[in-house]
């Protein structure tokens, strides 16, 4: 079989789709020196064969190309003809398309049509469901909490409430998963729930309208206190840099205020310990809540569309925060979106940033739909801090290194390497990578907390360090 021009057009199309979204050892003993090498001059005349380098960055003639994609297609037809069962031939063909994405770096990928889906569920932090937090308990799932002002919670639906059946079918032997794909749906659908409640002897029955469910991105407390929950140290703990990232800095903030009369907290510790990062834009909205000017994030791609400045601008957030001291949380965990803000805080001496040397994704990728074949997330640029720092394969080290006390049996299995222990990972000229891992463990317990409580000891003043406060620009 040979491609036909109506194929090799097809593809040509799909790769031109324009992109929509952005998503962000022991050292080793030194070589001995190099003894000069003696180079005996051409006597022949003729031109010396070119290297393997030379070769691969030379331009390819596009002859070969074509016959590269005919070999595809000889092999895809032998598959089909003569494979021992019938193959699925859209699944050969999206196995191939992820194989070509993934042989790139880790972070390109195909993402089938549902994959895509899910994924803009996630980034989008909305869907169709009952608006309860849950966990797997013994079997069962338990309710965390309600979320305000959803199904759930109108409906009467209690923390440490047990679901034990939905739409009549026992939870038992379903995964976590499963059970939160049964609850979620389209929004205006019903669904059945039986729970068990402590201190009811019969089970109750609630038959719920799925609606729109905000995931809470931010949860705040108040810290530093003798009580935990009370004191005047704000604690923000973003999980992850969804649409709801900065909208849930932003509520956060008015909340604290409103709580204690528009008296400012003596500190915010913005948490992003285990932050796997997310949208770019919301990486920049939240940074740019705390600076009122300068460069939060640089990209540099292949082309000028792909390079670009995110600047901070005045606004009346970050001026009714510029007086409060501002610690960073990092760990092992903190990756991209979170490296982005942890970054330009650190860079602009916003912010002091405490904990463990941080991921180091220091590349952006594009998701580009491909219609009703799904999406492809392709890496399109590098991202550097306003210092024009990349931390790809490095990440950012804190300005001071505090380590949590981890418990026996999670020693030696709490540390990554991160981004430099991934296979095929984008390496920078010149540039050193971790070889050693960080931490990613955070215990349950604030009071436990050994990074935390040394923020909050930080900002009261009973710990002291030249890195805090930082010196202004």
């Amino acid at each position: 079989m040979r491609l036909t021009t109506l194929r090799l057009a097809a593809i040509t199309a799909a790769v031109l789709v324009p992109a929509t979204m952005l998503i962000a050892q022991d050292q080793a003993p030194a070589d001995p020196a190099p003894v000069e090498e003696q180079i005996e001059p051409n006597q022949s005349g003729e031109e010396a064969e070119p290297t393997a380098a030379e070769r691969a960055a030379a331009p390819r003639d596009p002859l070969e190309i074509y016959a590269d994609l005919n070999l595809f297609g000889e092999i895809f037809d032998r598959i089909r003809a003569e494979y021992v069962d019938p193959p699925d031939e859209q699944e050969l063909i999206r196995a191939a398309i992820q194989g070509m994405l993934t042989s790139l770096d880790p972070h390109s990928g195909y993402l089938p049509p549902i994959e895509y889906a899910d994924m803009r569920e996630d980034t989008s932090g909305q869907f169709g469901g009952l608006g309860v937090e849950i966990i797997m308990e013994e079997g069962l799932i338990k309710v965390v909490s309600p979320i305000d002002d959803t199904p759930a919670a109108r409906a009467g639906i209690l923390s440490n409430d047990l679901i034990i059946e939905i739409d009549g079918q026992s939870v038992q032997g379903m995964t976590q998963d499963e059970a939160v794909e049964k609850m979620r749906g389209e929004v205006g659908t019903s669904v059945k729930i039986t729970v068990f409640r402590e201190g009811v002897s019969d089970p109750l029955e609630f038959e719920l309208t799925r609606g729109i469910i905000s995931m809470r991105a931010v949860r705040w407390s108040m810290e530093g206190g003798e009580t935990e929950g009370e004191g005047d140290i704000a604690v923000l703990r973003l999980a992850r840099f969804s649409e709801q990232a900065f909208v849930g800095i932003e509520r956060a903030i008015e909340d604290i205020y409103e709580e204690r009369d528009n008296v400012p907290p003596k500190g915010i510790i913005l948490d992003l310990r285990n932050n796997p990062g997310g949208l770019v834009d919301q990486s920049v909205y939240v940074a740019d809540a705390f600076l009122n000017r300068g460069a939060v994030v640089l990209t540099r791609g292949r082309t000028e569309s792909e390079s670009a400045r995110y600047d901070a601008a005045p606004d009346p957030l970050d001026a009714q925060l510029a007086e409060v001291p501002l610690v960073v949380l990092i760990n092992g965990g903190s990756a991209s979106a979170s490296e982005i803000v942890a970054g330009a805080l650190q860079d602009h001496k916003r912010a002091t940033v405490v904990g463990t040397r941080s991921f180091g994704k220091g590349s952006v990728q594009s998701i580009i739909s491909l219609g009703p074949d799904g999406a492809m997330r392709l890496t399109t640029a590098r991202y550097y801090t306003p210092n024009n720092r990349s931390i790809q394969a490095l990440g950012i080290t804190p300005d001071i290194e505090v380590r949590q006390v981890v418990p026996e049996e999670f020693q030696g299995r709490d540390e990554i390497i991160g981004e430099a222990g991934l296979e095929g990972h984008i390496t920078v000229d010149g540039q050193e990578e971790a070889t050693v891992g960080s931490s990613v463990y955070v215990p349950a317990e604030k009071t436990e907390d050994t990074q935390l409580q040394y923020a909050i000891r930080l900002i009261k003043g009973e710990e002291s360090d030249p890195a805090y406060p930082p010196s202004g620009e």
